[in-house]
């Protein structure tokens, strides 16, 4: 995988070979050195880019999402992907599904602090919204999973999420679901033997590269209607602008120009430390991208997140410690920019963000696929001694 920091700084996780690219053109590459060890303080020239550096290209969300060519979409692998969402079957005690903690009946999260998993487990890090997340290059907080596919396979095993102790159980559990076969011969027609954890990741990723919410305020305004932003949401447009928040924020999704899956778009957080911020929301105790590769040029970077819908998945920041919109933008001038934001400018910039919220397709919830006469999930209950079903 390759990773781009939000300087313009590509390097690759295997040998850290190192690309510098032009912060004002990112596929303009000037340098090119190979297996050149970078460390934090190699980084911090290039992250501290000054805002005069950069310059703002407007961009409205595009109707479709990148599709890679391995996993083209149908009608009936998008419902096989949206009814394995929803299905709480496939985690250990059949409680939660993948919407549990990305609920698509609001905004793609679940608006907590972290998640609750099997036995009551809390995750270390806020739930992403999934809304949108089909235009991010790479997938999770720290971007470990290039894909889509990649990352749909993950909370299913993952012991504080759904799980479940290997994807062929899970498979195994799907298999007696006989009305799961008809779905998955009529997503992949021709395949020989359709059922397995690899077509099922897929369907699931064709069904999230649908969970787009374009027309927004913002979208409407950068496709020529003056009116659909107000004054104040331009105002914060402007200041956004002028800030510098577009060094990262930038693109279409306003998560960093659009790269090929699996090249990361990353920035170190906080880029300004030691700020009372630091220490009341206890920014640097999750070490970021580090813990997923144990380089250490990699502690403290992020993936660039998507702002879109963002006044609707509070609370803010990978551990959801920040519970505002207005003090989020606070933090983020301070340990990014340097900078203190005025009462106005904090409205602004919120007033601004409102407007990145889009418009939700109407979605019907899947009828999941029956097990006549019997139960496919174990029949004990988790929060008893005994079993009650003895």
């Amino acid at each position: 995988m390759t990773t781009t920091t939000a300087n313009g700084l590509a390097a690759s996780a295997a040998e850290h070979s190192c690309c510098i690219i032009n912060p004002i053109d990112p596929g303009a590459i000037i340098l090119n050195a190979t297996k050149l060890t970078i460390t934090a303080a190699a980084l911090m020239p290039y992250l501290l880019v000054t805002p005069a550096a950069w310059s703002t290209n407007w961009e409205a969300l595009p109707e479709q999402p990148p599709i890679p060519a391995d996993n083209p979409p149908n009608a009936a692998k998008i419902e096989l992907g949206k009814t394995l969402y929803f299905d709480p079957r496939f985690s250990e005690h059949g409680t939660l599904s993948c919407n549990s903690c990305h609920n698509l009946m609001a905004a793609g999260d679940d608006n907590r602090p972290n998640s609750i998993g099997m036995h009551d487990a809390r995750g270390e890090r806020s739930a992403p919204t999934v809304w949108n997340a089909a235009f991010q290059s790479v997938q999770f907080w720290d971007g470990r999973a290039a894909t889509l596919e990649e990352q749909a396979k993950g909370p299913v095993v993952n012991p504080i999420e759904m799980g479940m102790e290997s994807l062929d159980e899970a498979m195994g559990r799907l298999m007696k679901i006989e009305g799961y076969l008809a779905m998955f011969q009529a997503a992949y027609p021709g395949e020989e033997n359709p059922v397995n954890a690899d077509n099922a990741a897929k369907a699931v990723a064709a069904f999230e590269r649908t969970l787009i919410t374009p027309n927004s305020p913002y979208d409407r305004y950068v496709n020529g209607d003056e009116t659909a932003l107000t004054e104040q949401q331009v105002r914060g447009m402007e200041t956004f602008s002028d800030l510098g928040c577009t060094a990262c924020h930038s693109g279409a999704n306003f998560s960093g120009p659009a790269l090929p899956m699996g090249t990361g778009f990353f920035q170190k957080f906080p880029v300004y430390t030691g700020s009372d911020y630091e220490t009341k929301y206890d920014l640097v105790a999750d070490t970021g991208r580090h813990q997923a590769t144990g380089n250490e040029a990699d502690k403290h970077l992020w993936r660039v997140p998507t702002l879109r819908n963002i006044a609707l998945t509070a609370p803010y920041f990978h551990h959801g410690a920040v519970p505002t919109l207005d003090e989020a933008v606070r933090v983020m001038a301070k340990t990014q920019l340097n900078k203190e934001l005025s009462d106005q400018q904090a409205a602004d910039l919120v007033a601004f963000l409102n407007g990145l919220s889009g418009e939700f397709p109407r979605l019907v919830m899947p009828r999941l696929p029956s097990t006549p006469n019997m139960s496919v999930i174990p029949p004990v209950d988790p929060h008893l001694n005994l079993n009650p079903h003895n």
